[in-house]
């Protein structure tokens, strides 16, 4: 029959009862003629509990007791779970990290994985018996030996890796939910289940604060083309499917540190089209892309600035084609949008002549380095950047036509890549070779991140490194960045053209990045360096996005009928991401699940 992988959860595994409840699906799964490795998390909130104990101890604990101590939970777990199938009478065994050969970078509480030495775990499948294996642990490569464990979501991270290692048919990740909703039921509990979604849309969610599987589990699932099904512990459910794209061949070796990009993406065929100073307040993008969408023009990238005053930039791109009608339209809805009649507020600008760029690949999440290299290699080339956006798998980058050329030669030899076809059109979400029906809906799923923090860096010089530099140092000091925003508006400082540049961390990481960056400030001549953790971030995501110009007006109508305001706008083909306060962010979600009319008619509740 199959070669399966189960991962069970800490929920799924909280008590005996639950234990032999696993043991009977797993024992059936087999009498159904499988084959499988189960992999386990540590019971119920065992993890939880040790790491209490580890700070009752000592306010800031060692990192390498600290893997020997967390290691202990899953190894509880494995133990139980094999006396339950023994019980049963299904020949198990139970297996740690180090024993089932997941050979880690010596770096403790967040390990990534290098290979798996798969020679004993298959010994004991084709003896009949099942492996049951800790999930979140593995053992350190070279002569030391260490046990590592591999950071939140370890588990999920695990058990996706050895099915990719021993080719299985498929992964099944079980948990407290029945699949993936289209948001948090938490939020709003007549969420709905997806028969299926693409690893892309996925890792947007994952990345986006959806905890049913982690972003690192998706990575590696689209990086090796492993079927991933999420489904319930409690029922037979068919769950929802994680669609992946065929293989790309990928080696073993070095699993989750291969390269972390696997194409440049270009397009020549854009303009930009930007209204400056509009009025910050709500409204403004839903009246400005509601005409854009009545109009039929479709735009690519959306920024909207960090404001100044009382206004924002809103800048979009649109193929050359369009452009005069796009500029028609914002120059159409300018003044409407303007508080004084004559002012200088909400004034068009165009820019034709330029290129996005584009790098693209799953390996980024997590990686602080991977956008700073890019920024970085464009600089040495003298390629100035003026447009950026990100996402999990993608960072696109505005330059001008005439460096784009030189832009590609230079990325692809830095980050290793060997020649591709040209792609100077628009490139498209890539689902074409995915088997599995895709959803005809635009939009699959609504998260709210309430963990962020934006810092706005005031008055940059204009001119190529700068972007490196910032994020090269933020990268060096392990912060990543999710949102990037520069601003549309360049003003003449002592001679020199300075644009604002706003980006997003984690609310953990902000007040670190503000003192980092406030110390290179004076000697890179930046202005000030403000935080404001006050803040919220709300996207919608799905692949059937792309040529949908009334995605973006649905959504800042939505907020905007809320009084929402919308202070940040950032996209990408599949994402479109809006900062707001705080205090506005559930309310937020909310509101444009229930514009997409992703409800259900049942609510959903959470087991405890």
């Amino acid at each position: 029959m199959a070669l399966i992988v189960q991962k069970y959860g800490g929920t799924s595994v909280g008590s005996v009862e639950r234990i032999q409840a696993v043991a009977q699906r797993v024992y059936k799964t087999v009498k159904a003629g499988n084959s499988l490795v189960v992999v386990v998390s540590a019971m119920g909130k065992t993890t939880d509990g040790l790491v209490k104990l580890a700070n009752a101890i000592s306010t800031n604990p060692n990192r390498r007791e600290m893997d020997m101590l967390l290691s202990t939970g899953e190894q509880v777990t494995i133990a139980l779970v094999s006396m339950a199938l023994q019980e049963l009478g299904q020949p198990a065994i139970s297996m740690t990290g180090a024993q089932v050969g997941i050979v880690t970078e010596a770096e403790h509480t967040r390990a990534r994985i290098l290979h798996i030495e798969t020679d004993r775990l298959l010994r004991h499948i084709n003896a009949g018996k099942v492996v049951i294996v800790a999930g979140f642990q593995g053992i350190s490569n070279g002569g030391e030996m260490e046990i590592t464990t591999l950071g939140r979501g370890g588990s999920d991270t695990s058990a996706v890796a050895m099915a990719a290692a021993i080719g299985a048919n498929y992964c099944e990740i079980y948990t407290d939910v029945p699949g993936i909703l289209t948001t948090d039921p938490r939020l709003v509990p007549e969420a709905q289940l997806m028969g299926e979604i693409t690893c892309d849309e996925m890792l947007e969610l994952a990345s986006l604060g959806a905890k049913v599987l982690h972003p690192r589990a998706v990575e590696i699932a689209r990086n090796y083309g492993v079927p991933l099904v999420v489904r319930s512990s409690w029922t037979d459910e068919p769950g929802t499917w994680v669609t992946t794209a065929k293989p790309q061949g990928r080696s073993l070796v070095n699993l989750e540190i291969a390269l972390p990009v696997d194409d440049v993406e270009f397009d020549t065929d854009q303009a930009k089209v930007a209204l400056l100073r509009v009025p910050d307040k709500p409204g403004v993008a839903a009246r400005l892309f509601g005409e854009i969408c009545r109009q039929n023009v479709d735009v690519d990238l959306i920024i909207q600035s960090i404001h100044e005053s009382n206004s924002n930039d809103i800048a979009f791109t649109v193929s050359t084609p369009i452009l005069k009608r796009a500029e028609a339209v914002a120059a159409a809805i300018a003044p409407a949008l303007r508080n004084q009649p004559n002012s200088d507020e909400a004034e068009v600008m165009i820019e034709q002549n330029i290129a996005k760029v584009s790098i693209a690949g799953a390996g980024m999440i997590g990686r602080p380095g991977v956008a700073a290299k890019m920024f970085a290699t464009l600089a040495e080339v003298g390629v100035n950047i003026q447009m950026i956006s990100t996402s999990e798998v993608k960072v696109s980058c505005v330059v001008a036509a005439a460096e784009c050329d030189r832009a590609i030669v230079a990325l692809r030899e830095a980050f290793d890549l060997e020649e591709v076809k040209n792609k100077t059109q628009n490139t498209p979400y890539r689902n074409s070779e995915i088997n599995t029906p895709l959803s005809s809906l635009p939009v699959r799923g609504v998260a709210l991140d309430m963990n962020q923090a934006r810092l706005a860096i005031r008055q940059v010089p204009d001119r190529p490194g700068m972007a490196a530099r910032l994020f090269g140092l933020l990268a060096r000091h392990n912060i990543s960045v999710d949102m990037i925003i520069q601003s549309q508006r360049c003003r003449v400082v002592d001679g020199i053209a300075r644009r604002d540049i706003a980006f997003t961390v984690a609310q953990m990481d902000g007040e670190n990045a503000q003192q980092r960056l406030s110390q290179i400030a004076p000697e890179l001549g930046w202005g000030e360096v403000v935080l404001d953790s006050a803040i919220a971030k709300v996207s919608i995501v799905g692949a059937a996005m792309v040529g949908q110009p009334g995605i973006a007006a649905k959504m800042f109508a939505a907020l905007a009928e809320n009084q929402i305001n919308i202070q940040m706008i950032a996209t990408s083909e599949i994402k479109i991401s809006c900062v707001v306060a705080q205090e506005q962010g559930v309310q937020a979600l909310q509101v444009i699940h229930a514009a997409f009319d992703l409800a259900g008619s049942e609510k959903f509740v959470v087991p405890a």
